[in-house]
């Protein structure tokens, strides 16, 4: 018997308040209080940067005051990205044990699969691209991320059906090795929307939304039907914006790590996505770390575990802090994709490199 999602759309809100409705929709969830669900949203012109990401490292925030461009910080991780109402979003939230798939890199590789197959039906030659990409002819229509919080996973995507390409540019700072290592002259180049591809014959939301739905259900086997937004889901998502999402703390709680002559900064990349480093270090020759800030665009999940890994290391010998980064991970439940113990070392050690006289 196919398991039963529920699929509800949300419409178009302001990006915090979709973020808060994310938060309400795993709660509620895992309480067993709302079923599995595929949910659907768009967004007014929003820059969106990943949970651990740096605010003002990722996004023009003079640009955004001054052409009304909505700034938020996600509870997923991964990078800055730009949203208006000319993309699509979608999401599933569902127990691990719905799809039979344990792992997150995995559930990745048959979600991307899956929303690609569907968005083929439109015809575009549409194709998952590892980490978390979906791409056609090697340009991103859709980008993906997502993670566990207990036994519930949510996964997010989008579908660029139309976007402004200027504003997105001048919204985000991209940086120019990302452009680069595409082969590309702007940020712009590196995505592709339906519109482009499909001229006057691009479908309407509705049945892009039915392509996507078609994809998941034939490639997990599920049911997918038509359900209501709950009175405890939108009670819940305005408690978290009130409380912690739709502040301004919240959005700016990673801002300008790095503005200080006694701070250390150091970054590393990876197949995971690039992890940045701010270090302060102490005592009479400076072989303590006295604490460290871990940002980037990675995916780690829970989220908590980078917070959970900086106080682990506060007070730490310089020549300890590899093994405490290794035990740290050996010890701890985590569920990831593709960053790994030696990547956290290796931004730490990038920092540490640039002292004077190091």
């Amino acid at each position: 018997m196919a398991n039963n999602f529920r699929i509800i759309d949300t419409g178009v809100r302001e990006g915090r308040a979709n973020i808060a409705f994310d938060a309400a929709l795993i709660e509620l969830r895992q309480q067993d209080k709302v079923p599995d669900t595929i949910r659907f949203m768009r967004f007014p012109p929003t820059a969106l940067i990943g949970r651990h990401q740096d605010l003002s490292r990722e996004i023009d925030l003079d640009y955004c005051a001054r052409d009304g461009v909505g700034t938020v910080r996600r509870i997923t991780g991964g990078g800055a990205i730009y949203l208006d109402e000319g993309q699509l979003g979608w999401e599933l939230v569902f127990h691990r044990s719905s799809l039979g798939i344990a792992a997150l890199p995995d559930i990745t590789r048959e979600i991307c699969n899956a929303a690609a197959a569907g968005l083929s039906k439109l015809g575009v030659n549409a194709r998952f691209r590892p980490r978390n990409d979906i791409e056609v002819d090697g340009r991103k229509i859709s980008g993906t991320g997502g993670f566990f919080d207990g036994d519930i996973l949510i996964y997010q995507g989008t579908v660029l059906v139309d976007m402004n390409a200027e504003q997105m540019v001048r919204t985000l700072k991209v940086p120019q090795k990302k452009v680069a290592k595409h082969n590309l002259d702007s940020a712009a180049q590196r995505v592709v929307t339906l519109k482009e591809l499909l001229g006057d014959d691009v479908p309407g939301i509705e049945a892009i939304k039915s392509a996507l739905i078609e994809g998941f259900s034939d490639g997990f086997g599920i049911s997918a039907a038509p359900g209501e937004i709950t009175a405890a889901e939108e009670q819940l998502a305005q408690d978290y914006f009130d409380d912690e999402i739709g502040t301004d703390e919240f959005v700016a709680e990673i801002d300008n790590a790095g503005d200080s002559d006694e701070v250390l900064a150091g970054s590393h990349t990876g197949a995971g996505g690039t992890i940045d480093a701010f270090v302060k270090l102490e005592g009479p020759t400076d072989a303590i770390l006295q604490r460290v800030l871990i940002t980037g665009d990675f995916f780690i999940t829970p989220p908590r575990v980078v917070l959970d890994l900086e106080a682990h290391l506060q007070g730490a010998r310089l020549n300890e802090i590899e093994p405490l980064i290794k035990q740290f991970f050996e010890d701890t439940e985590i569920g990831m994709l593709s960053v790994t113990a030696d990547d956290f070392h290796a931004s730490i050690a990038s920092a540490i490199a640039s002292r004077k006289g190091a």
